[in-house]
């Protein structure tokens, strides 16, 4: 999300899905895996909240669509969009997905919607990508496009989980990475003036133990899951 150079996502946009598929191989699951797990886990939160009529989307650094199927399915009736600063990756979610959401290319350090647009942000595993400097920025920008009562969803990588770090180092993408403590994740929430902010961590199991998978949910106050996810709510007007 670095805002003076050219995307660099846009030389791994063609292979995006094969190399983020090798790069997990370890968990025995697929990028689909993780992709439904986050948008499953975002439906449990929201529940009946979800007023199905007019109820809107943003996956911030959505890449080349992969999580929009997933989207699809958890809000049936929901307006999804996608936004990322990478404008290869954009032009292949346009392609594979326009039936479905409406993507646009992240110019000018300004995510390109006006004020209170959206009821819901997310963004699965972006902020590992953008330069520590620039986080609170976008933070912010996420805080801006959000309406009053909104909800943001940030999924990051777990650094304390050795398989996680695997992960990281043997994927291609990754190589810019400069993964966030939970702290830091926190710490940017709360700058960016979100209310009844909360942690979870999430994805304890790899595919061998998916039986052990129900548990999961009760298990979210324990620092060893795959990543975490860090939820907030845009309660206060901010000027």
């Amino acid at each position: 999300m670095n805002k003076s150079v050219k995307p660099e996502f846009d030389q791994y946009a063609e292979g995006y899905t094969d190399l983020h598929r090798a790069s997990i191989r370890v968990s025995g699951e697929d990028p689909t895996f993780f992709a439904a797990y986050k948008t499953t886990y975002m439906a449990a939160w929201l529940g009946d909240g979800v007023d199905a009529g007019s109820f809107s989307i943003l996956d911030f650094g959505c890449g080349v669509g992969n999580t929009i199927d997933h989207l699809r399915r958890a809000f049936p009736a929901a307006s999804l969009h996608g936004a990322d600063l990478s404008g290869e990756s954009i032009r292949l979610a346009t392609e594979s997905h326009a039936h479905q959401a409406t993507f646009r290319t992240i110019e000018n350090a300004r995510l390109p919607y006006e004020d209170k647009s959206f009821d819901t942000v997310m963004a699965a595993c972006v902020f590992h990508h953008i330069p520590p400097a620039e986080r609170t920025h976008w933070m912010s920008e996420i805080r801006r496009v959000l309406k009053p009562g909104g909800h943001v969803f940030v999924f990051e990588h777990n650094m304390l989980n050795p398989l996680t770090l695997k992960t990281v180092r043997d994927c291609p993408f990754d190589e810019d990475a400069i993964l966030l403590p939970r702290s830091e994740l926190l710490d940017l929430a709360r700058h960016a003036e979100f209310d009844s902010i909360c942690c979870r961590y999430i994805v304890f199991f790899p595919r061998p133990l998916s039986f052990l998978r129900p548990l999961e949910p009760a298990m979210g106050w324990i620092p060893f899951g795959a990543q975490y996810v860090v939820h907030g709510t845009a309660s206060r007007i901010c000027a």
